[in-house]
């Protein structure tokens, strides 16, 4: 079976390294991007096999892509990892199996792994489905639950998806591939989404990254936690400059009449700081000048 692989992502290098390792699948291009400003988890996968055709593109639906997906002639397209729609002219070649790290139909869009763990969800799952023109709203080959710790990350919970999607991959690729009639199975082995329990997530911007010592410990633990590495980490606003901030701990401390931001303490274990309902401890940051009694707040 020959694939067409899209992706620029982290994510995508392990995707692609899986298949790879398949001897019953030909990867008969690459599609990917030489560098990226969106993407802060970029990886360009076509270092990963060097003897494979491959091009870059910012423009998924370009001439350019249709043309070098008509000659590599594959059997299916897998699109692991591209932040852009796919267009119809594209779509009507073959088959098109893309990814999304959530619990479709729940929390479509953007920035799924951020949000999960923002929202403070117990569950997000990896799934795998056949892309139509709409976002992430394809019918599911493949979907596996995974459960959020209270100690996830971005990092951990990166790395919980992408083990599970490995095993996924292989399971559903090596039955695209015994199958007489890969449409045919695709259409008889899929679920569709309902639509009605659907909600999409935006793009995050800039202030969503943002700590304010108004929120809650809660709060401000999982927007440090959703944004750690290898996204582009939380930040605190400080002295005219911003500061990342890429570990924290919630601290119990039943002092109401202490106003948020206020420093409560700044030693070798991290800054403490005074939040709405108790304290933070700032345990991996950058803030490298000298600290005064409060953190601005605007």
């Amino acid at each position: 079976m020959k694939i067409v692989f899209i992706g620029t992502v982290l994510f995508s290098h392990h995707m692609l390294k899986t298949l790879l390792a398949m001897n019953e699948v030909n990867i008969s291009g690459i599609i990917t991007k030489e560098k990226s400003k969106f993407n802060s988890d970029f990886y360009d996968i076509s270092k990963d096999k060097i003897d494979i055709p491959f091009i870059y593109t910012d423009n998924i639906n370009s001439k350019k892509v249709i043309e070098f997906v008509k000659n590599c002639d594959p059997d299916i397209i897998y699109c692991f990892g591209w932040s852009e729609l796919i267009k119809e002219e594209l779509l009507s070649l073959c088959p098109v199996i893309g990814f999304h790290p959530s619990n479709l139909p729940y929390n479509k869009g953007r920035h799924p792994i951020t949000w999960a763990l923002f929202l403070d969800l117990k569950y997000t799952a990896s799934t795998f489905f056949i892309i139509d023109e709409n976002i992430d709203s394809g019918r599911i080959i493949s979907q596996k639950k995974i459960k959020i710790s209270n100690k996830d990350d971005a990092k951990s919970l990166y790395e919980k998806i992408i083990n599970n999607a490995k095993n996924q991959v292989k399971n559903f690729t090596h039955k695209l591939v015994k199958s007489k009639n890969l449409k045919e199975y695709l259409k008889q082995n899929s679920i569709k989404q309902n639509d009605e329990k659907s909600n999409i997530w935006r793009k995050r911007n800039f202030k969503d990254g943002i700590i304010d010592f108004r929120m809650s410990s809660r709060a401000i633990y999982n927007l440090i936690r959703a944004l750690s590495r290898p996204y582009a980490g939380a930040e605190i606003f400080y002295d005219g400059k911003y500061y990342k901030v890429w570990k924290s701990k919630i601290i119990n401390y039943d002092n109401n009449n202490i106003e948020c931001g206020k420093i409560l303490k700044n030693d070798k274990n991290g800054i403490l700081v005074k939040t709405y309902d108790g304290a933070i401890l700032l345990i991996e940051h950058e803030i490298d000048i000298a600290l005064k009694d409060y953190f601005e707040m605007s």
